[in-house]
């Protein structure tokens, strides 16, 4: 199978920039998959796991992405994340208390633009929690 330059960053470093056969990318409309020759592409990203498939049929590497932009073009896969760590890294504790912060902010809000938003917050890493463990 043919392979592509991948690469994820984030603010604090490069996480990793390699040649990769397979990415799995949380979008915001849905999870999706790049292969090399995908099509050109821009998304969104949602909080989620990217799985990335050095080898075909290998265990993929996963990184927790809190948000940020995949790229897709001719040259490969970027994805600039807000946040990004390794899932052997990640700590539970922070998700549980970044979802008690969104319930308080849910339950605070006073407007209903700021309880959407909060909901969405809350269902985004409730989806997390469920999905991670």
């Amino acid at each position: 199978m043919d392979t592509f330059p991948f690469e994820l960053v984030s603010p604090e470093k490069l996480l990793i920039s390699d040649d990769v056969e397979h990415v799995v990318v949380p979008g915001m409309e849905g999870e999706f998959g790049v292969l090399a020759h995908h099509a050109p592409l821009m998304s969104t990203l949602k909080p989620g796991v990217v799985k990335v498939y050095k080898t075909d049929g290998g265990e993929p590497r996963r990184l927790f992405v809190r948000g940020g932009f995949a790229d897709v073009n001719p040259r490969g896969l970027t994805i600039l994340a807000d946040e990004a760590v390794p899932m052997e890294e990640f700590d539970v504790a922070k998700l549980d208390v970044a979802i008690r912060d969104a319930e308080e902010d849910l339950a605070d809000a006073t407007s209903e633009a700021g309880r959407v938003k909060a909901q969405a917050q809350l269902d985004q890493l409730r989806e997390l929690r469920s999905a991670l463990f």
